[in-house]
């Protein structure tokens, strides 16, 4: 089992944030970005099952866990300067980014824009647009009802159908916990931030090999909001989790794991493909 490290970065005067590290120091840098709500805890399962062959850091995003809170700034693209800020401060000059969820927006931007800085993309997840699920604009709608404190079951309810396979009640305990951290402003603005953007104007300019990874059991995100994502990423692969919900990497970490090192290897080595689907 890997160990994992735990440390901060201050961004800026009043912007620090806890990250997560975790392998060897000769492994490729993987830099994790979690999704709305989560901090770096979502990537704990994968962090552990790290080969020697990559370099994982997993920073916590501003608002979220025990991250500094400024009052305002929950957009993508405030997100994604943030990522970048994070690569400056703790050195890493290139690197494989994982988004999971929500979280695959800013990585997704900063692919795009500081492909000098971004050696592959890996989307776990994520949506290819929004505004456009029913669902989702009525959780967005239902968040803006939120105060302090944000009730438990509120969050229980939010984290019940992210998955679709039995996982630890240790770990979803503690993403709970996680999930409470956040002031009711930041669950409102951070989710406001992702209705409002243009989601689709953010696939636009990714030239760095890309692997999309979905769950097919994935209750918020169906099969045809992952081609959004593939029409517009030339050359992106596609893997699809049979009995997987929306966390693939919460239900399937061994599996997240082996193929993001097959992506990696694929990208050092071209000419090895991970499998399609």
């Amino acid at each position: 089992m890997t160990v994992i490290s735990l440390k901060s970065a201050q961004l800026r005067e009043g912007l620090t944030l806890p990250y997560a590290e975790a392998g060897y120091p000769s492994g490729t840098p993987v830099v994790f970005v979690h999704g709305l709500a989560d901090s770096w805890w979502s990537f704990e399962p994968l962090l552990r099952r790290l080969p020697a062959s990559l370099h994982g850091y997993a920073p916590t995003q501003r608002g979220h866990g025990d991250a500094d809170r400024p009052p305002e700034g929950y957009t993508p693209d405030d997100f994604a300067a943030d990522l970048v800020a994070f690569l400056n401060t703790v050195d890493i000059p290139r690197a494989v980014l994982v988004g999971a969820s929500s979280g695959g927006v800013p990585a997704r931007i900063v692919a795009g824009s500081h492909p000098d800085r971004i050696a592959g993309l890996v989307l776990l997840g994520v949506p290819g647009t929004l505004a456009d699920k029913p669902a989702v604009t009525d959780m967005v709608t239902a968040m803006e009802d939120l105060a302090d404190p944000v009730p438990r079951a509120f969050v229980e309810d939010f984290l019940a159908g992210t998955v679709a396979r039995p996982i630890a009640r240790g770990f979803v305990e503690t993403m709970v916990e996680e999930n409470l951290k956040l002031p009711a402003h930041v669950w409102k603005d951070t989710a406001r931030g992702l209705l409002d953007a243009d989601l689709r104007a953010t696939l636009g300019g990714i030239l760095v090999p890309t692997l999309v990874i979905w769950g097919e059991q994935d209750e918020f995100l169906p099969r045809e909001d992952q081609q959004t994502i593939l029409d517009a990423v030339h050359g992106a692969d596609f893997l699809a989790y049979p009995g997987t919900g929306h966390c693939v990497h919460w239900e399937q970490p061994e599996r997240v794991v082996a193929d993001i090192t097959a992506f990696v290897t694929r990208i050092e080595h071209p000419g090895t493909r991970p499998g399609g689907a």
